[in-house]
């Protein structure tokens, strides 16, 4: 049987309770369980405890995290996450550290990743999808959705997990399609997940 362990990153905010994220966040629940994997999960709003969350990770074939995009990261809610858990978790359980060894210092920074198996991103976002990969838009300058999340990308790779395509949900303020971005999770789930 396998394990996964699904966060819900998202941070209360008067203009935005999370309802997106959490749908996506059931919707993936229902989809792993009916597939027969043990699930572990975890709700930024929620209390937590370092120590089993570090476990969660151990467990976990796939890690999944749902979350907006906040200031093009991570709510703050589980930047205090990543500050308590992951810097926990590099002293050992999760990492050797930065992965440098006495005899080569220089080599291999990030690479002491103790963790086997995948993860996937899943972001809502209220910039629409054109606004990635166009060098004419000057925001992000042709930018992808990936780059953007590089941060969170290298910090899974640091605990040695492999990435999946990511998901995303565009435009969820002002011009939602939330049904179209229901069937194209669904959809996405399904091909990365036979």
């Amino acid at each position: 049987m396998k394990n996964v362990f699904i966060i819900n990153g998202h941070q209360k905010y008067p203009f935005s309770e999370g309802k997106l994220n959490a749908s996506l966040v059931k919707k993936t629940h229902d989809f792993f369980k009916g597939r027969g994997y043990d699930i572990a999960t975890t709700t930024m709003e929620d209390s937590y405890d370092i120590k089993e969350e570090i476990e969660k990770f151990k467990q976990a074939d796939i890690v999944f995290l749902q979350t907006p995009l906040n200031w093009m990261g991570v709510s703050w809610s589980f930047k205090k996450y990543i500050d308590e858990v992951f810097s926990m978790g590099m002293m050992g359980e999760m990492s050797d550290g930065d992965g440098r060894n006495s005899a080569e210092p220089k080599k291999n920074y990030g690479l002491g990743g103790k963790l086997k198996g995948t993860y996937m991103l899943s972001v809502t976002a209220n910039a629409p999808k054109e606004a990635f990969n166009n060098p004419r838009e000057d925001f992000f300058g042709g930018l992808s959705e990936d780059d953007l999340l590089r941060p969170m990308h290298l910090n899974f790779k640091w605990f040695g997990l492999e990435p999946l395509p990511t998901f995303m949900a565009y435009d969820v303020m002002k011009n939602p399609e939330i049904d179209s971005d229901f069937k194209r999770f669904e959809a996405h789930l399904e091909s990365n997940f036979k």
